[in-house]
């Protein structure tokens, strides 16, 4: 897998507007960090595959930026399935994630997009939740792999 991180974006309050930014600590406590949902839990970092989000796009004819998804990082070389959750994202020389499960896809991003959340319904297209397992700083261009 010559998998690596495409983007890292957070939101600071629910319903907020995604903030793209070109590093970030993240951390078990707080998960990205200011993301208004970083506390500990199994959803506490969300992670998009860019050929997925592409594959979802082309279904509705849109070329819709990425934040739309409201996810926490991009990374592009890997497609998620069933078979990743319970295996680890590690991102860079530190950062470890456990993935503990399917992002669902929900109303807003209906209300983002007509046929959107259908889209993103199919194979694991809306990406995966995580758990922060190691700390790290991270940077796009890390490499990513998964054990």
């Amino acid at each position: 897998m010559e998998a690596k991180l495409a983007a890292i974006a957070y939101k600071t309050a629910k319903r907020g507007k995604m903030s793209q930014v070109f590093c970030a600590n993240v951390t078990l406590e707080r998960g990205v960090e200011n993301d208004v949902f970083g506390r500990p839990g199994k959803r506490q970092v969300t992670v998009l595959s860019q050929q997925q989000w592409q594959i979802a796009c082309k279904q509705i004819n849109a070329d819709l930026d990425w934040l739309t998804r409201r996810a926490n990082l991009l990374i592009t070389g890997y497609e998620f399935s069933a078979a990743d959750v319970g295996k680890t994202l590690k991102i860079g020389a530190d950062l470890q994630l456990l993935i503990t499960g399917e992002t669902d896809p929900c109303k807003k991003m209906e209300a983002a997009f007509a046929g959107l959340e259908q889209a993103l319904t199919p194979d694991w297209r809306g990406g995966v939740t995580c758990k922060v397992i190691q700390a790290g700083l991270i940077q796009p261009d890390d490499r990513v792999t998964l054990r």
